[in-house]
């Protein structure tokens, strides 16, 4: 059987017997995997550490008929910050199911892993308002899945910028406050909101998290977002229900 060599990250664990379990994982080269970690729940044991929940490691696989078995695994970073509370946790396994949800391949499973990192991150230094780290996955995800909205300008007349705007969760086409009314729409978008909207399916990684924004704002754009999500996503995460209870998430 052939060995491969990778980097991952833990998405989510199942339990198998009293110490064995299977791990999704997400990979720059081998997309979203699952993998047997024999063993991996002992905490003597030497995959122990590397297979937990959130860990992104360094892996040793060995393929299977239909799944990887873990040889080897080694810690690279481990998010300490994620812990610090339910709601960081409750989010990073919500973003955790998303990017699951999506699957993404190679080359693209690498852009997903490096935003998911850096999402896991931020939410750990505590840096940003989570509602916003949420907005700015779900709309980010998207967009390198190949479902970014349209942005430029309303639809219908061209409008940049200057008032509300509506953007159709379904469609993905924005339209301005005049042209929404005409057709019997309510614009959810208010300039601070259409702003960060832009700047997230635009902007360049390092600089993908700078910014700020007022709470209305923040609060419009989260609501935009997450129903953009759910419009092209299929299936909503089993884990969004749990994470709408926690506060202002």
């Amino acid at each position: 059987m052939q060995q491969t060599a990778t980097t991952g990250l833990v998405l989510r664990q199942i339990r198998v017997g009293e110490a064995d379990q299977i791990l999704t994982l997400l990979t720059p080269d081998l997309g979203l995997v699952s993998a047997s970690a024999r063993g991996s729940l002992r905490p003597k044991n030497k995959l122990f550490s590397a297979c937990s929940l959130f860990c992104y490691s360094e892996f040793v696989l060995t393929s299977g008929r239909s799944h990887y078995f873990v040889d080897q695994a080694q810690v690279r970073r481990v998010f300490h910050g994620l812990t610090d509370s339910i709601e960081r946790m409750s989010l990073a396994t919500y973003l955790s199911e998303i990017a699951a949800g999506l699957s993404p391949a190679p080359p693209e499973s690498s852009e997903h892993l490096r935003l998911l990192l850096n999402s896991f991150y931020m939410i750990g230094t505590g840096r940003r308002p989570l509602l916003q780290l949420k907005a700015i996955y779900e709309l980010r995800s998207m967009t390198l899945s190949g479902y970014m909205p349209q942005l430029l300008a309303c639809a219908v007349c061209g409008k940049y910028d200057g008032g509300d705007f509506y953007l159709d969760p379904a469609e993905g086409t924005l339209l301005c406050a005049e042209c929404a009314q005409k057709n019997n729409r309510t614009p959810n978008l208010d300039a601070g909101a259409l702003y960060a909207l832009r700047h997230i399916c635009l902007a360049e990684d390092a600089k993908l998290f700078s910014f700020t924004l007022s709470v209305p704002s923040l609060k419009r754009l989260a609501s935009v977002s997450e129903k953009y999500l759910l419009a092209h996503l299929g299936q909503g995460p089993k884990s969004l229900e749990f994470l709408k209870t926690l506060g202002d998430l």
